[in-house]
Order: structure tokens, then sequence, then C-alpha cells
């Protein structure tokens, strides 16, 4: 049984591929598996991966049909068998030390999930983090969870690793065909699985790139959007989760076009409503109540 089992699902990335590969095949922790699941990619993705495999038996790839993102990690859970999984998503790279950071944090601490910080790398442009760790902090205290990943407004799965045992324990899956996927996701892990530990100086770096199903105009991506938020304002109000960020309030977006370009966006919840022109200038907002 490898200590950790990556997954990573793969479709026409072959612009960035490589850099992804090399840094997970790199890693300084070597006892790994690296899933890899090509979903019905039409670039040279396909040969990308074969190419790294040749070299690396610790590569598997699986292939299917375009089926989206959360299919394709699903797969890649049940298919997993190390002590611990982890997601890296194929346009982004990691540390070369991540996995193994992480994994010693997770033994030494008795923890079922590490954490590490995020940077947001533009292109052209200067990076940002996003999350950053400078102690290694555990608890089992659920707002302290959420409120150190710093969720749900990073609800992002890549920058963790899980107890894969507790994990499917809990029987935890992505909800396939929707976009936003991880955000009910990350609040159940945090939600079933007890221990958490932050991890310093360790990094994921997501790549910004204006081809992501998450940087999205379409009426689709808010529709999925909501729902998902619906869902995870269900989970904690039915799990009795003590978390107080005004981001789980939304119930409502819609945003009204002219030529194809939003112009008024309206968002809604059940103490007000607001909107914005250009979806930055606050046009209006009234107060109400429904109870």
């Amino acid at each position: 049984m490898s200590k950790i089992s990556i997954i990573i699902p793969v479709y026409n990335v072959e612009k960035y591929l490589r850099e992804c590969l090399n840094s997970v095949v790199h890693q300084t922790l070597k006892d790994i598996e690296i899933i890899c699941i090509n979903d019905g990619s039409t670039d040279e993705s396909g040969k990308i991966l074969q190419e790294f495999a040749d070299k690396d038996k610790r590569i598997k790839i699986i292939e299917q049909e375009n089926k989206g993102q959360s299919a394709a990690r699903n797969i890649g859970i049940r298919q997993a068998s190390g002590e611990f999984i982890g997601f890296v998503d194929s346009d982004d790279w990691i540390d070369l030390d991540f996995y193994e950071k992480l994994y010693n944090a997770a033994v030494d601490y008795n923890a079922d999930i590490a954490c590490a910080g995020i940077r947001r790398c533009f292109s052209g442009r200067k990076s940002k983090d996003w999350l950053k760790y400078n102690k290694f902090i555990l608890t089992g205290d659920m707002k302290k969870k959420f409120e150190l990943c710093r969720v749900p407004k990073y609800h992002y799965i890549w920058n963790k690793i899980y107890n894969r045992k507790k994990f499917l324990s809990a029987n935890i899956f992505f909800e396939e065909g929707i976009f936003f996927e991880d955000l009910e996701f990350t609040h159940k892990v945090l939600f079933y699985m007890p221990k958490l530990v932050t991890v310093p100086d360790v990094k994921y770096y997501y790549r910004d790139n204006a081809e992501s199903t998450v940087n999205f105009t379409s009426e689709r991506h808010y529709a999925d959007l909501f729902y998902a938020i619906k869902k995870c304002q269900k989970f904690i109000k039915t799990h009795y989760v003590r978390v107080g960020f005004k981001y789980y309030n939304w119930l409502d977006k819609k945003v009204y076009k002219i030529f194809g370009i939003p112009v008024l966006i309206v968002k809604k919840n059940e103490f007000q409503t607001k909107a914005f022109l250009f979806g930055l200038i606050p046009v209006f907002s009234v107060t109400h109540f429904t109870r």
C-alpha cells in the first residue's frame, strides 16, 4: 500500500500537463501512486500521459469517455489504495516536497486531513497567496476547521490530503454532472473527518487559467453555483454546523445582459436584495424579511 494515492483528472490540457506531472513524479515522497483519468481528451494529453507512464511505473492511466471532472475523480477514489488520498488538477502544480510535508504532518499529529497553503498564479502577472500557514495547528473543533481552511470561500480539495479509510467510511463522493462539485464535497470531509492539521511552508499552485471550468459566463455555471450553495446551506443547517460566513446566505442570483454582456447582477437572500451594475457598482439594496 502506497502512502498517498494522487488523483489527477485530465481533459485537453496539453499546454500545462507536463508541468503538472513533473511536479508530481519528482515528489520527495517516493512511495506514492499516481492515478490519471483521461476524461476523453481530444488533444495530445493522452500521448503525454503515456509518455510519463512509460518512464514511471507508479503512474496508472484510466481511459474513459468524457464524463466530467467529478466522474473522473470518483473513479480515482474507487481505484485508490493509498493510506491517504490527494487531488491535483492537471493545469496546476505543487511544491516538490508537498506530499512529504503533508503526509508527515498527518502522521505526526494523528490527523485525518492535512492542509497546505494556496498560491494563485496569473498569466504574465505576479502570483498571490490565497492561503498561507505559518505554523502547525491541530484542531478537532468544527468551526475552527472551516475557519482555518477558509471554507466556503476557498472550498478547494487539492491543497489537502485525506485519510482514505475514514474517507471511504463516510461514503464521500462528488456529485456528477455539475460545476462547483467541490463545494459540498469540502463541507462533508470537514464535517465527517474529525481532526485537521495545517502545514506551513508548502503550497499548491493554482493556475488562473482562462480556459478552466471555473472561469465562466454561462447561465448554467451560475445555476450550478447557487445549487451548490443551497446544498451546503442545507447541510450545515441539518448537521448544526456553526459557521458564520455570509456566503452561505445568497440563495439566488440573476444576471441581465445586453448583447451578451452582463450589465446588471441582482443577488438575493432571505434578508435583502442587492443589485450591481457590471457586477461592481452598487445600484440599490433593499432589506426585507421572510419570516
